[in-house]
């Protein structure tokens, strides 16, 4: 007897456990409600983890600077010890941040680029505290150094602890998202939107822009400063085109008419 063919999808084997993307509007916003209640969670959890660590993390991080901080407004400390909480909070619980945010994108992709994208998530974590630790253990000793001998003759710099404290972090955040390129070039070629060569070919291009982020997240104005942020940043860019030239795929015309949500076509 002949068996008939099981209908696309409908086998548990050929289920994309990520596959939402026939949901309809008020699925859509369930999903949405339930992955905020996952990051308000994790946030909440970080942020309370956290309070007994403020105060030697915030020993640590103004360390560099020569002169003890000074706090001008009355609520000034409050104020830093609940950003430096806040901040502290969400690194905690960035990996459920990350997770929840991508898991919720990912039904508009198809099946090999959901796990494309999720097999780079561990690589995003790794990068970006690669990026926060350069910032805080090469870049800013440096930068600091350099901000506080410059008109050190003529001026006498007492620096207040929360503008300190959001340089600090504008810093370390900034640099630990550009660490992240080798990541997105990678999933971009896996999914056919850039290829090896042609990334190859805009060499000159990327560092012009690398130098204008540099320039950007850099708070000197001296070179040293900026060369040190752009060696990185550029070593990163030809990073990612070496994994551009091994992951590339090209991207095929598709139908949506006829797309097969069950099954991975490679």
């Amino acid at each position: 007897m002949t068996q008939q063919a099981t209908p696309l999808g409908t086998d548990p084997l050929d289920a994309d456990p990520f596959d939402d993307s026939r949901m309809g509007l008020l699925e859509h916003l369930a999903e949405l409600r339930n992955r905020m209640i996952w990051i308000v969670g994790s946030l909440f959890f970080g942020i309370v983890a956290s309070i007994a660590f403020v105060e030697p993390v915030i020993a640590f991080i103004t360390s560099p600077v020569e002169e003890k901080l000074i706090a001008i407004g009355p609520t000034d400390t409050i104020f830093v010890f609940f950003k430096v909480m806040f901040v502290m909070g969400v690194i905690v619980a960035m990996p459920v941040l990350v997770y929840q945010i991508v898991a919720f994108i990912a039904p508009g992709l198809y099946p090999h680029e959901k796990r494309g994208l999720f097999l780079l998530l561990p690589g995003v974590m790794v990068l970006f505290f690669g990026g926060a630790a350069f910032a805080n253990f090469v870049m800013l000793p440096v930068a600091v150094g350099f901000l506080q001998n410059f008109l050190g003759d003529v001026i006498d710099q007492e620096w207040t602890v929360d503008r300190y404290v959001g340089f600090y972090t504008r810093i370390v955040f900034w640099i630990g998202v550009a660490f992240e390129t080798p990541l997105v070039i990678a999933f971009l070629a896996r999914i056919g939107l850039v290829s090896g060569p042609r990334l190859l070919g805009m060499w000159r291009q990327a560092i012009v822009i690398i130098s204008v982020v540099a320039a950007m997240i850099t708070p000197t104005i001296d070179p040293i400063n900026m060369t040190i942020v752009m060696l990185p940043l550029i070593s990163l860019y030809f990073l990612g085109v070496g994994l551009a030239y091994l992951l590339y795929k090209p991207r095929a015309p598709r139908s949506f008419d006829e797309m097969d949500w069950g099954n991975d076509e490679e």
